[in-house]
């Protein structure tokens, strides 16, 4: 018993010095406030105590001596700051690249807008194969919830001032959210120049810059509620440079119809409709999984009167636009070079997502 004994004394002292070992790690929990921003850990993964994500001291170190405007992108994976709209110093924006190993200056751009998680570190890391794999350069954008709200990031700063406390109920224990219309107040901002939109282009002209890239246009993809942003800016936004514009799985739109007031339809909107050849002339594809249905749990999805009219789930809701856009066009006698692609045995998966964007892209000429 004795030799038992010494023997479990033995194997938790290794397993306290183990412990001590992670405090001279190479990785570190991401910020959080709390105490565990004092360890250090031997592996990445994830902080036992807040879950949050384990970084490398020295990208964290990184960080923290970002310069805003300061771009340089070196080959593999980083970061850099830019200023926010209109030369907004206190609201910045963190871009995150990877610069693949045979990258010329000829090299397509690729711009992400991630979810309403706003990582756009694992939106970029999402990307980093098919980068290396087609020679594409990605620079996927964060937003910071703090400085960019839901109605200056999901509705692109279109919207201001919304009063989501007292119109939009949370629903316990579902992915569900509830808005009562009545309810929902928002003011609309007249001035183009506010709107998300034009940081893309902006960043955009910044990288070909720094990098004397020969492109002129890029592509975007969007996702959950970057793919909101993307078909809003595919209706809102005719002189952007981007090319070809993918927004996938969004929870709700915003159809080129009147009969719709904002955020539903362009009613009360800033819109013209002499913009909507301009508009089904884009090149937008709504990529939508197949299981991004009745069934999926991923993602918040927004349910209210207008909403539930485009149907009840994303793929039923993706799916309407489309068609809504296709027949109005059709009514028009107009261009319509939109696409409707419906990913099979897909839910709310960014990276699955993503997979079939680059194959769309890049496995061959779509230009």
């Amino acid at each position: 018993m004795k030799r038992i004994s010494f023997f479990v004394l033995l194997f938790s002292f290794g397993l306290l010095i183990s412990n001590c070992k992670t405090k001279e790690g190479e990785y570190v929990c991401t910020p959080c406030d709390l105490s565990c921003d004092a360890l250090s850990f031997v592996e990445p993964g994830t902080c036992p105590h807040c879950k949050m994500d384990l970084i490398k001291k020295s990208d964290l170190e990184a960080k923290k001596n970002l310069v805003i405007n300061d771009i340089t992108i070196q080959e593999g994976s980083g970061e850099f700051l830019i200023e926010g709209k209109n030369g907004d110093l206190n609201t910045p924006i963190r871009v995150f690249y990877h610069k693949p190993k045979n990258y010329t200056t000829n090299s397509r751009i690729l711009m992400v807008i991630p979810g309403a998680g706003r990582n756009g570190d694992s939106y970029r890391d999402a990307w980093i194969e098919e980068s290396e794999q087609y020679g594409v350069l990605i620079v996927s954008l964060m937003y910071p919830e703090e400085t960019y709200d839901f109605g200056a990031y999901h509705l692109c700063g279109i919207m201001y001032d919304l009063d989501l406390k007292n119109g939009v109920t949370y629903i316990e224990d579902t992915n569900i959210a509830k808005m009562d219309e009545d309810k929902f107040t928002f003011k609309v901002n007249t001035d183009p120049k506010q709107w998300i939109f034009n940081d893309f282009d902006r960043v955009f002209d910044a990288v070909v810059q720094h990098l004397n890239s020969t492109q002129t246009s890029y592509d975007i993809f969007g996702h959950s509620a970057g793919g909101q942003i993307l078909h809003r800016m595919a209706v809102f936004n005719t002189t952007s440079k981007a090319n070809h514009i993918i927004a996938a799985n969004s929870g709700f739109y915003t159809l080129p119809s009147f009969d719709f007031k904002l955020p539903f339809g362009v009613k009360g909107a800033p819109f013209f409709e002499e913009n909507l050849p301009l508009v089904f002339k884009k090149k937008l594809v709504i990529l939508i999984g197949e299981l991004d249905n009745e069934n999926e749990k991923g993602g918040t999805l927004l349910h209210s009167v207008s909403v539930n009219k485009q149907g009840m789930h994303r793929l039923e809701r993706g799916t309407y636009f489309y068609n809504n856009a296709k027949a109005k066009a059709e009514a028009m006698n107009t261009d319509f070079n939109w696409q409707l692609k419906i990913v099979p045995n897909t839910g709310h998966n960014h990276k699955k997502m993503g997979d079939v964007a680059a194959t769309y892209l890049y496995a061959k000429d779509n230009q």
